[in-house]
């Protein structure tokens, strides 16, 4: 069955970096563009990061841009999101998105908090 389980995410200190990692299974990786998604407590989810799915194009929220850097691998069907100089405002659950423009596929969410 289709699968995408994200990892890496934690307690970190303002400044500080996480790399999180969607590992995807069940569907052709590399005919879907993917995606990182935040939604923080009380508030709506939102779109962090893009890729295309041979992943020759990226864009970023204008709030992580500079800091978060989105990426690939299709021969290991994984997508990265490395997060540098992480803000307390970083602090979410942090999905992977995976589409197509006919399906769509989400994983659980992994927690990232960034506190002193």
């Amino acid at each position: 069955q289709v699968q995408l389980v994200e990892s890496g995410g934690g307690l970190v200190q303002p400044g500080g970096s996480l790399r999180l990692s969607c590992a995807a299974s069940g569907f052709t990786f590399g005919n879907y563009a993917m995606r990182w998604y935040r939604q923080a407590p009380g508030k709506e989810r939102e779109l962090v990061a893009g890729i295309s799915s041979v992943g020759s194009n990226t864009n970023y929220a204008d709030s992580v841009k500079g800091r978060f850097t989105i990426t690939r691998d299709n021969d290991k069907n994984t997508v990265w999101l490395q997060m540098n100089s992480l803000k307390p405002e970083d602090t979410a659950v942090y999905y992977c998105y995976g589409g197509n423009g006919f399906k769509a596929y989400w994983g659980q969410g992994t927690q990232v908090t960034v506190s002193s």
